[in-house]
């Protein structure tokens, strides 16, 4: 059997652990305890952020990638050759995902954060807040794509073959197209940084896993599957290492304005909504059928909110409001998607009504 067969029916059978699904409690006790660790360890956590080459923070950059591969391993680019089969369905994720989202987040950016909210955000973040918006925005979902997919009986191949899609375009467009929003809001972008951001947390990474899924792949199917059972763990608790050091440096802040979460929130969850509804009613109106839509509403609406974390960390540094603004997006990720799944499976009915 082919990796390009093995990996998507192996991607069908993804199921939540406890970890992805009580993600949002996991990040919330991050947040207690980085906020905590801060306050009475402050000399601690100041070694930790001055372990930097060429701007990048050492143990971030580790955790960063400790992140990142094992969830591209997953991703199989011979997966490519099945878009032609869904080219409806790909055709509307790819305008919501690299046409709509990040110009609809720096719309909210500015709507919420330069105007709505800013008499109650410190003035001297309101551009982090809104470039950590965009980056995260800038970013489509890759593995947890696999679990939403699978939680609304998803066609694995359109999923596979979409995710391989983004990531392909990702590596070339991700840089360009964050420069971009960035320059229409207004906000400098240093791009050594962001082409060293992009080389560092997806050029590298996607060489690697791809070299790391070869190597696996070549020891069969079950070497595979149990292989991504064994490092599934890692990006989670990677994650969670990585908020407790964006908190600690974060706690000042926090403890002075507590609202600044909920506010930052906002922005995403109107985006969330309205990208997936938008795409779930997209894919409808072309005919595309309903495991094709859901998938494809999913990744427009979710966000690989791990590279935005990264970016926004190497971008403005651990103290910045647009590394603050990246992890909101991951404390709201999950109980936002779960309530996606549960609308577009109550809707099948809705769906595929015929005139």
């Amino acid at each position: 059997m082919s990796a390009r067969t093995t990996t998507p029916q192996s991607a069908a059978h993804i199921s939540m652990s406890v970890f992805e699904r009580y993600l949002s409690l996991w990040v919330a006790l991050c947040i207690v305890t980085g906020v905590v660790l801060g306050q009475f360890m402050p000399d601690v956590f100041q070694a930790i952020g001055r372990l930097e080459v060429a701007k990048v923070n050492l143990p971030v950059g580790t955790l960063i990638w400790v992140m990142i591969i094992p969830m591209l391993v997953k991703v199989d680019f011979a997966a490519l050759s099945e878009v032609r089969h869904h080219v409806r369905g790909i055709g509307v994720t790819l305008v919501i995902n690299w046409l709509v989202k990040p110009f609809s987040m720096a719309f909210l950016g500015w709507l919420f954060i330069r105007h709505l909210f800013a008499p109650l955000l410190p003035a001297d973040q309101i551009d982090s807040y809104v470039a950590g918006l965009i980056l995260l925005a800038a970013a489509p979902c890759t593995a947890m794509v696999f679990v939403w997919s699978r939680l609304t009986h998803g066609d694995p191949l359109f999923t596979l073959s979409q995710v391989a899609l983004n990531d392909s375009i990702m590596v070339v467009v991700f840089a360009p197209l964050v420069a971009f929003l960035l320059g229409l809001s207004s906000i400098a972008v240093p791009w050594d940084t962001l082409m060293m951001s992009v080389a560092l947390y997806i050029v590298i990474p996607v060489i690697l896993s791809q070299l790391w899924r070869r190597s696996l792949m070549r020891q069969g199917p079950a070497a595979f599957d149990a292989a991504m059972v064994r490092i599934g763990p890692w990006s989670i608790a990677a994650l969670l290492a990585t908020l407790v050091l964006l908190f600690a440096f974060q706690g000042l802040a926090i403890m002075a304005q507590p609202l600044i979460i909920a506010l930052l929130a906002v922005p995403i969850l109107i985006q969330v909504l309205f990208n997936a509804s938008l795409a779930y009613v997209l894919n409808r109106a072309v005919g595309e059928k309903h495991a094709i839509a859901c998938p494809s509403a999913l990744i427009g609406a979710s966000n690989f909110f791990e590279l935005a974390v990264a970016a926004a960390i190497s971008l403005f540094g651990f103290n910045s409001g647009a590394a603050l603004a990246t992890v909101v997006g991951v404390l709201i990720e999950v109980p936002v998607m779960l309530l996606v799944v549960r609308v577009v499976n109550a809707s099948k009915g809705w769906y595929e009504r015929t005139a």
